[in-house]
């Protein structure tokens, strides 16, 4: 049975696996984060190769601008792993899950899951890729007006003081 994996975690892999956002702030020779707490919580082995493809599936979904875009790579994913629902009995309780057919698509379907969930239910635009043209690294936005731009204050700091560096000099 797979769970929605928590927004969180989706995040920390795409950033911490993902080809891109390693690339972008200088991280593509460090070491990878440690898998064993996703391995730990899906119950399943993988690599860090293996969660880099999938960091790196999930990457485009963050970074295209448009709803029926998004709908169609998240609609893809799901298709991919053939995750499907499936309804199961604990006692007299009944549970609502997923399930995937090969285990190895376990994560990656946890992901696409979370990724349906939260786009049914929230603006689109609420996923992004930070601002920042030194990052590559992806968000969700729970801010009350929806406007977030970066990943992080760090990066806003960093564009908001190349900004102000620039009009100085322009300024003479």
């Amino acid at each position: 049975m797979v769970e929605a994996m928590p927004l969180e975690t989706l995040i920390e892999l795409v950033n911490g696996w993902g080809t891109d956002p390693r690339r972008e702030d200088g991280r593509s020779d460090q070491p990878y984060p440690s898998a064993a707490e996703i391995e730990e919580r899906f119950g399943v082995r993988v690599g860090d190769r293996v969660l880099a493809g999938i960091a790196d599936r999930l990457h485009p979904v963050f970074t295209t601008s448009g709803s029926t875009e998004r709908a169609r790579l998240v609609t893809g994913l799901l298709s991919e792993t053939g995750v499907r629902p499936e309804l199961h009995a604990d006692g007299d309780l009944l549970h609502a899950g997923w399930l995937v057919q090969e285990e190895r698509d376990t994560v990656l379907a946890a992901a696409a899951v979370a990724l349906r969930d939260y786009l049914a239910q929230h603006d689109s635009r609420r996923l992004g890729a930070c601002a920042d043209r030194r990052c590559a690294d992806v968000y969700v936005d729970t801010s009350p007006g929806g406007r977030r731009r970066f990943c992080s204050v760090t990066c806003q700091n960093r564009t908001r003081v190349a900004a102000f560096r620039n009009r100085r000099s322009a300024a003479g």
